[in-house]
């Protein structure tokens, strides 16, 4: 009996909606089965009274973004619709927001750190810039950095380089810690994507490259995948109560769930699904009344609060600012992001004490928040960011070199990169090696598979 679908997708993030996006274009019969009712995964936005709310935290930039562009520019998306931020990152110490975080100015204003570690700080610049060559975010475990963590790396710098720059970036847009997490998949992708004042967002919702792909797409919310056993010849997936045979499978969750779902997974593809572990995230979004924001000589975009300074945030986003239509016109919106070390109590406490928690925090650094608005909605992720330990590093190669299978796998873990971009060039890989297996008699012109390297290319 032949299969029911040519390729099943597990997931409707930005990786899955690319991998079906692909095969789809190349005259496949895709199905993408999401649990949630919604797609985008943790690049979801939704809607409430005026205000748009992103329940990830992310943003595109005209940089290190190459394999994004090309689906919004095939999409019909217009650059208008992924306007600049514009705004600066700040971070908080000595009781006030030092704005110019990852600047060069950084240099000359300080942005928080001292003259001694300025001067480390031009060091690191000059030291990646004469290395720049060797760092290639689609390959991070092949960069002069090796496997050590960022906090390992950090030794050969002044102290606060370490605490008032690489952790504060690591705490609060990868949600690792320093100790545990890689260096050199975030020096990749901080040098990829460039300055802050290149950086982007989506006009309507950070979901809304996810929404566009899905339109052409069959999508089934509210669909929970059980189970995925490699047979002969096909794939067999328990869907709900159902059973459905496709010729290929692309696991497009986290990896600890990937590990969970394939019940027959290949021995030498554990290593580095073991390895792939993740950070749980939290955030808080907090609809104003008024447009409240940190207080700092430029306006700030995000204000960074390092664990030398706070153990409850690790940062403050305003969203207004990121893009005035997030909030109707006089209003604000704040996203409050946990520390990573109390995300774990606070994602079992009830979810208006957690939001309590962190308006109270955040109060320090925004007077007036506690009474500019009571409506507030808290978001949490147990499988958030991937952590990209060292042992991840260490096995990704091989990981990276096995042949073509039933089932193959997408996410921004599979790349070591904590970005939606990652997701997204995960996700043509995947379709890439699914495709040189089932050999599709048709074709597409210009596929987004060029934009990966060409070694990762086997269709």
């Amino acid at each position: 009996m032949s299969p029911d679908l040519d390729v099943a997708v597990v997931g409707a993030g930005m990786a899955g909606l690319t991998a079906a996006h692909e095969l789809r274009r190349a005259g496949l019969e895709v199905r993408v089965f999401e649990e949630q009712e919604h797609v985008g995964g943790r690049m979801h936005s939704f809607r409430h009274d005026g205000y748009t709310i992103d329940e990830g935290a992310e943003q595109v930039s005209d940089q290190g973004y190459r394999a994004t562009w090309e689906l919004l520019s095939r999409l019909g998306v217009p650059k208008h619709d992924v306007p600049r931020i514009g705004k600066s990152i700040g971070v908080w110490r000595g009781g006030r927001a030092h704005p110019g975080v990852a600047d060069t100015s950084a240099l000359l204003t300080g942005a928080g750190l001292p003259p001694r570690a300025r001067f480390d700080l031009a060091r690191f610049l000059a030291w990646t810039g004469a290395h720049r060559r060797e760092f290639d975010d689609d390959h991070p475990e092949r960069t002069p950095v090796g496997a050590s963590t960022v906090r390992e790396f950090a030794r050969r710098y002044h102290r606060d380089v370490h605490d008032y720059l690489f952790q504060p970036v690591a705490g609060s847009f990868f949600g690792w810690d320093t100790a545990r997490s890689a260096a050199a998949p975030m020096v990749s992708l901080l040098l990829s994507v460039g300055p802050p004042a290149r950086w982007r967002t989506y006009r309507d919702g950070m979901d809304l490259l996810a929404r566009r792909l899905a339109e052409g797409l069959d999508v089934a919310t509210g669909s929970t995948v059980h189970e995925v056993v490699a047979e002969q010849g096909s794939v067999r997936l328990r869907v709900g109560d159902d059973i459905v045979t496709a010729r290929s499978v692309v696991l497009c969750v986290p990896a600890p769930v990937a590990a969970r779902l394939h019940a027959n997974a290949p021995a030498d593809e554990l290593p580095f699904l073991s390895a792939s572990t993740f950070t749980p995230t939290l955030k808080v979004s907090c609809l104003l009344d008024r447009p409240l924001a940190p207080a700092s000589r430029k306006p700030l975009y995000i204000l960074l609060t390092p664990d030398a300074e706070d153990d409850v945030l690790s940062a403050i986003i305003v969203d207004h600012a990121k893009h005035p239509d997030r909030a109707p016109a006089g209003k604000g919106l704040l996203t409050l992001m946990a520390d990573a070390r109390r995300i774990p109590e606070l994602m079992e406490a009830p979810e208006e004490q957690t939001a309590d928690r962190l308006v109270r925090a955040a109060t320090r650094y925004v007077p007036g928040l506690e009474a500019a608005g009571d409506r507030r909605f808290v978001h949490a992720f147990t499988h958030g960011l991937p952590e990209a330990t060292p042992q991840a590093l260490r096995h990704r190669a091989q990981f990276m070199a096995r042949e073509a299978r039933p089932v193959e796998y997408a996410g921004d873990w599979v790349m070591l990169r904590p970005a939606s971009e990652g997701a997204v060039r995960s996700g043509a890989l995947a379709a890439s090696r699914v495709l040189s297996r089932l050999r599709s008699p048709r074709s597409v012109a210009r596929p987004l598979l060029a934009s990966l390297p060409a070694e990762e290319n086997v269709s």
